[in-house]
């Protein structure tokens, strides 16, 4: 039996239209991340570092005794040196996930899946606290993420003129807001394959409000997460490598899987910093 081959698909693929028009195609992300183990000192030296070296150690008994639902384990780097606390930030690298929380928190993800520096600061600008946590997610940023946020959206009597598809969307978010929690499906709103008009957009972005974090993932093109000022309902947006936005989500849950790291990811790390670690031993 013969076989017939289909022609390629993508730019290039089609033919010129007679009036020398061409199908275009929106670039899609590129780029996706591996990991890349990081460039370490010898073995000699990083004599005397034995403190940061322990810190890792306790990171790496962290990863191994992860599972989901468990509290995050969260290390205290206060008492290293600015020696130790190099060794440590060369190991960890920086990962492709980058968190923002209101004013004072910053968190971001190591090379190693599911291990996270968390700094924050104080009224004065500076360093108050510098941790390493190890888990899904910064259990730092959850714990204000929708802190002092509503629990659900009130419908105004009359909407706004050009506002025509946004009111069935806050029943349906209104309907979904009480039913997250451990092991429940996120529940997605793709605003993207909706009809909708750019007043609907604002009117949705004023009524969720706006919530303290802001997620930056460059794991596979640009993916920007925000909370918003209602409980567990987040934007969640898709750019390519020009910036166009490509896929524009409401998502209501607990936490987007798109920022939380997988149990098999944070066990690879496991592997990779007991790799990293039996150099030094």
């Amino acid at each position: 039996m013969a076989i017939t081959s289909f022609g390629g698909l993508g730019p290039g693929s089609q033919p010129v239209e007679e009036d020398g028009g061409e199908l275009q195609y929106m670039e899609m992300p590129n780029g996706m991340r591996a990991f890349a183990r990081p460039i370490l000192p010898e073995k000699e030296e990083v004599a005397g570092l034995r403190a940061a070296l322990d810190v890792l150690s306790a990171v790496a008994d962290s990863l191994a005794a992860f599972s989901s639902g468990r509290s995050n384990a969260v290390h205290d780097l206060a008492g290293l040196d600015n020696a130790n606390l190099a060794l440590v930030d060369q190991v960890l690298g920086e990962g492709e996930m980058s968190v923002i929380c209101g004013d004072d928190v910053q968190a971001q993800e190591s090379v190693l899946a599911g291990v996270w520096r968390i700094r924050r600061s104080g009224p004065d600008g500076r360093l108050a606290s510098d941790t390493i946590e190890v888990g899904a997610f910064p259990s730092a940023v959850m714990a204000e993420a929708f802190a002092g946020s509503r629990d659900s959206l009130a419908a105004p009597p009359v909407y706004p003129a050009g506002v025509f598809n946004a009111p069935p969307l806050i029943a349906e978010i209104n309907d979904h807001i009480g039913r997250t929690g451990p092991g429940v499906e996120p529940h997605v709103i793709n605003l993207s394959l909706l009809p909708h008009t750019e007043k609907d957009l604002a009117f949705l972005d004023k009524l969720l409000g706006q919530g303290p974090v802001v997620v930056l993932s460059r794991g596979y093109g640009n993916c920007r997460v925000t909370t918003t000022g209602t409980r567990d309902v987040w934007w969640v947006r898709f750019y390519n490598s020009t910036e166009a936005l490509i896929l524009n989500t409401i998502e209501v849950t607990a936490l987007p899987e798109v920022v939380s790291a997988a149990p098999e990811d944070i066990a690879d790390s496991h592997g990779r910093l007991l790799e990293i670690l039996e150099v030094y031993r």
